[in-house]
């Protein structure tokens, strides 16, 4: 890869080109024109070919890209060749059904652990991942080598048990309540604001719908 800094933009698009030809390669397509890829992946040309230009050549002139080589080029890129284990912080309607769905199924991205504040909650199982209590975060994300964890606690909870999960020295939340999360530099966090994107697109229907 190169050196210097891959925008934000281009990398959020590489796991919707990794799952792209990973579903050609199932499919058992050998190849695909730029164009194609452009049309399946709703990106235009152009900006898929400065994406791959930071990564040098990835396609043929003329020819297109072949299937299994960017399969596992994107595969190694992205740490598909591995499990990712995550954990669950917050076990309400939202965190229920992130356990049921887990990630695995899709990609090798696994919730492993999860945990809660509520006594009845705590010691259950949901989808075969064990509830735990939130007192004892930092002791199971050291013992299960977890620093990526997902954030679905109530909104008037959130900063407090962000504190605790930097001191348990996490590394990454993906942050799924209202509240944007104040935390150290070396913590990366990403924000998924469901009501926000909900009313996004809601406006763009209502204004610029033909």
């Amino acid at each position: 890869m190169a050196q210097y800094k891959i925008p934000n933009a281009t990398i959020k698009r590489l796991p919707l080109y990794y799952r792209y030809f990973q579903f050609l390669s199932d499919s058992h397509n050998q190849k695909v024109s730029s164009t194609e890829l452009a049309k399946a992946v709703q990106v235009d040309s152009a900006t898929i070919r400065r994406d791959f230009s930071y990564f040098g050549s990835l396609g043929k002139r003329g020819y297109g890209y072949e299937v299994e080589p960017m399969v596992e080029f994107f595969k190694k890129l992205l740490n598909q060749d591995k499990t990712s284990k995550v954990a669950l912080v917050g076990v309400g309607n939202l965190g229920h059904a992130l356990l049921n769905y887990n990630f695995s199924q899709t990609n090798n991205i696994k919730i492993v652990a999860a945990f809660d504040s509520d006594p009845a909650k705590i010691g259950t199982q949901i989808n075969q991942i064990t509830v735990y209590d939130i007192q004892d975060v930092a002791q199971h994300l050291h013992e299960q080598q977890i620093d990526v964890v997902i954030l679905s606690v109530p909104v008037g909870s959130a900063q407090v048990v962000t504190d605790r999960l930097v001191q348990a020295h996490v590394k990454g939340i993906l942050n799924f309540t209202p509240l944007r999360i104040s935390t150290p530099e070396n913590v990366r966090v990403h924000n998924v604001d469901l009501a926000n994107e909900l009313q996004t697109l809601i406006y763009f229907l209502d204004n610029y719908s033909a």
